[in-house]
């Protein structure tokens, strides 16, 4: 398989949260910004890319029997690493993330894709599959948090929206919010998916 194929699978045809509906957690609990959404997107995508390389390198070495408990072992290191960054660089923005940042460590699409993919395929192969897929599900927590800010405080990226910030729906910013503005966005991306 090519490996522009492997990257852009992840983008749309597979994306983690428009698709396969994985990584259900953070999506709805940290998106009620855009700029949260990028950052936790980032954050994913970033361990995602990094612990799929290291997968694939190691996956002669690791015994079949202890292959889980490594993959969660290589998976919190490079979590501990942007935790770290994070911390370091965006202080806001990990106040902001919480508990969701260490959380990544059992995000199912880390986890599948180490198993299903990185487990079996080469070095680059993985590397196009971590960065396609993680940066499909940073599109999406995007997409998502801009809707929800949008329509919550009429701004996106933190910036007013001339003529929607006069009348928020404050509910789109809060936990209900969050399963609406989600289950409206799969019914029209699957309502154009079938027009197809």
């Amino acid at each position: 398989m090519k490996l522009a194929d492997t990257f852009t699978r992840g983008l749309w045809s597979n994306n983690a949260i428009f698709k396969l509906v994985l990584g259900m957690c953070p999506t709805l609990a940290v998106t009620t910004t855009a700029q949260n959404g990028l950052g936790m997107g980032l954050a994913t995508t970033s361990v995602l890319l990094c612990s799929n390389m290291a997968i694939s390198a190691l996956r002669h070495l690791i015994p079949a029997k202890v292959r889980i408990p490594a993959f969660i072992v290589i998976i919190a290191t490079f979590v501990s690493v942007a935790q770290l960054v994070m911390e370091a660089y965006a202080f806001e923005l990990y106040q902001a993330l919480g508990i969701f940042i260490p959380l990544i460590v059992v995000n199912c699409l880390i986890l599948g894709r180490a198993e299903a993919f990185a487990s079996r395929q080469p070095l680059l192969q993985s590397a196009a599959d971590g960065a396609g897929m993680g940066l499909g599900f940073t599109l999406a927590l995007v997409m998502l948090g801009a809707i929800r800010e949008l329509l919550g405080s009429g701004q996106v990226f933190g910036m007013p929206v001339p003529g929607l910030n006069t009348h928020p729906m404050l509910l789109m910013i809060l936990p209900p919010g969050a399963f609406l503005a989600l289950g409206f966005l799969l019914a029209a991306i699957n309502g154009l998916k079938n027009r197809e």
